[in-house]
């Protein structure tokens, strides 16, 4: 079949993929030109030389076909339909009952199998969750959901903690006034927290000029601490307390010293 562009005079062959494509819409591969190729139609090509090809009338109404070439008997359909069914019955009557009894374990055996693996599936998450509990502990968003489960459960969590939000007022370093070679090293420690927190491990660190180290010390709460009540309570929102360690005097070179909290 052939259709001819309007705008440039262009003269297509094409099939029935074109036509379908988008009901008669094509392009035109010359000058870019969109055009309905149904108007210009033609099975074959008028005797040269061509100007234009006919264009076919547009009817109001659409026309009838009278000529058919085929048409499907519904009642052979329903009858391959029912036929297909009873042998599809007649397959599962004859079928041996040690066979029907295997179909019918295969199709309820998944269920023990299923209910296995989302059993397992919770453990796994349990496992997990246990072996992250203090990252949730600590962590702003999942705290105040396990404060109100713990408060259903009647269960106590332990305080929430975050070291960035300790700051440092003040220090000091001094010699021991009543121990030779030990020196006193004291400071301030305020929580900025808006929460209550624990008391952090302290690490001291002694170094020279050259920022070498040549001595460091970690100390618990229950080493700085001596009351066991206030090692529970925490250090309150907002709240400053006084740290005193005692450390052995490693000698001159010790010029500097940082904490750091942990």
């Amino acid at each position: 079949m052939y259709a001819q562009c309007p705008e440039c005079l262009t003269i297509f062959k094409l099939g029935i993929a074109e036509l379908a494509a988008a009901h008669g819409k094509v392009r035109c591969g010359h000058c870019a030109a969109e055009f309905d190729a149904l108007r210009t139609l033609a099975e074959q090509l008028p005797p040269e030389p061509i100007e234009y090809l006919d264009t076919h009338p547009v009817e109001p109404a659409p026309p009838q076909l009278d000529l058919p070439v085929f048409r499907p008997n519904p009642a052979q359909g329903m009858l391959f339909i029912s036929q297909a069914e009873r042998a599809l019955a007649a397959e599962r009557s004859t079928l041996p009952a040690f066979a029907a009894a295997r179909r019918r374990e295969r199709r309820t055996g998944n269920a023990p199998w299923l209910a296995g693996c989302a059993l397992l599936l919770l453990v796994l998450g349990g496992e997990i969750a246990w072996a992250e509990r203090v990252r949730w502990i600590d962590d702003a968003r999942a705290r105040p959901w396990l404060d109100a489960l713990c408060a259903k459960l009647d269960c106590r969590l332990p305080l929430r903690r975050d070291a960035n939000t300790l700051s440092l007022l003040a220090r000091d370093i001094r010699p021991h006034p009543s121990v030779e070679g030990a020196l006193i090293v004291s400071a301030t420690l305020r929580n900025d927290a808006d929460f209550a927190q624990p008391y952090p491990t302290v690490g001291i660190t002694l170094s020279d000029l050259d920022e070498k180290r040549i001595a460091m010390r970690r100390f618990a709460p229950r080493e700085y601490l001596g009351d066991t009540r206030t090692i529970e309570q925490g250090l309150a929102a907002g709240a400053s307390t006084a740290l005193v360690f005692e450390i052995a005097d490693p000698g001159r070179n010790a010029v500097a010293f940082e904490f750091k909290f942990e």
